[in-house]
């Protein structure tokens, strides 16, 4: 399994660098899929996503497709995905993401594909691998309210393949209150890792490896009693 989870897209030579090493060929020669699910249950201006969605198409692919999640026969959304070489889920609301790949009975077979695919996550769709992605949590993550907006009281782990926990937007300039003192207050509550990542970072999974690839600022914080682990400003790899 390949996966590239960023917080807010490839948005810089690091990690679209990573993410040609992944596909393991140019990017003329494979077919992507581009999936908005998580944005539509975001309310506002979604230029953030035109511009996301600009950037993955601007990387030159041989068959650019766009595909949401609910509506069609899941047989349908599976053959979908199947045409691609990398499958791009976009940011927006996480829950609502993870209930539309659970409620179309779509996890088993997303998991089978991703043997052979690579997974790309902007926010929202880097966070559903995680086994601590349910509503029993989203007090831990102060993130209820984007839960109930969807008039839900619960919500499973899609995949639940990691113990650990990625959280996007840290020093984000559009989510301001994701400062150290935020993440402090998240890790003091939660009895699991988390991986605090800014916009010029990524972790990458390779098979059993879990790499973070960054141009920018990152946090690990270990379950409570162990040290918090930094790394800042980390050179891109050679």
């Amino acid at each position: 399994m390949k996966l590239l989870l960023t917080s807010s897209g490839l948005r810089n030579p690091t990690l679209t660098g990573a993410l040609r090493a992944l596909v393991g060929r140019p990017t003329a020669a494979a077919n992507v899929v581009y999936v908005p699910t998580a944005s539509l249950a975001e309310a506002g201006d979604h230029g953030w996503l035109l511009a996301d969605m600009t950037r993955v198409h601007a990387l030159g692919w041989r068959e650019f497709d766009v595909l949401e999640l609910n509506g069609l026969p899941p047989r349908v959304v599976l053959d979908r995905l199947a045409r691609a070489d990398v499958i791009y889920a976009g940011g927006g609301n996480h829950y609502h993401l993870a209930r539309s790949i659970t409620g179309n009975g779509l996890a088993a077979g997303l998991l089978e594909l991703l043997e052979r695919r690579v997974w790309v996550g902007m926010s929202a769709g880097s966070m559903m691998f995680s086994r601590h992605l349910h509503d029993g949590t989203a007090g831990i993550f102060d993130d209820a309210h984007d839960l109930h907006v969807l008039g839900a009281g619960t919500v499973e782990p899609p995949f639940g393949l990691f113990d650990w926990y990625l959280k996007p937007h840290l020093d984000s300039p559009d989510f301001p209150q994701r400062d150290d003192a935020w993440a402090d207050r998240i890790a003091a509550r939660a009895g699991f890792p988390i991986y605090f990542i800014d916009d010029d970072t990524a972790l990458q999974v390779d098979g059993d490896a879990v790499d973070v690839l960054t141009e920018g600022r990152w946090r690990l914080d270990n379950s409570p009693g162990s040290d918090t682990t930094w790394q800042s400003d980390r050179p891109p790899p050679i």
